[in-house]
């Protein structure tokens, strides 16, 4: 039974192995020249302004986490559209309802007012 892991067994340690090395080895040969610029972060070639430890308003998150919800739901009509002949009406009703569950959240979220920027 274990002959049948073997090969992934060897595949995993030279994966290892190969990162490892590649690691040390780079470590060992690469060029250690520290200067004020590259230790800086890369800002696009903008002077920093700020620190690194500024807070973000809850608002930020909130429109953030809407947007990945709605963009992700989008992508579940690509399938159905590809689909849609075969599905039949069967298809059309429940891309249907998942329309309106969608759009009911949608004009929750608005009336909330989580999608006004302040």
């Amino acid at each position: 039974m274990l002959d049948s892991y073997l090969p992934i067994l060897v595949l995993i340690a030279i994966a290892l192995a190969f990162a490892l090395g590649s690691v040390v080895f780079s470590s060992l040969i690469g060029q250690k020249k520290p200067s004020a610029i590259k230790l800086a972060p890369y800002e696009c070639g903008m002077p920093l302004v700020g620190t690194a430890r500024e807070r973000f308003s809850v608002k930020f998150y909130i429109i953030a986490m809407l947007f990945i919800v709605f963009d992700i739901e989008a992508v579940f009509l690509y399938p159905w559209a590809v689909m849609f002949k075969r599905l039949g009406i069967f298809g059309f009703v429940e891309m249907g309802v998942f329309i309106v569950i969608l759009l009911v959240g949608y004009v929750y979220v608005w009336k909330k007012g989580a999608l006004e920027w302040e």
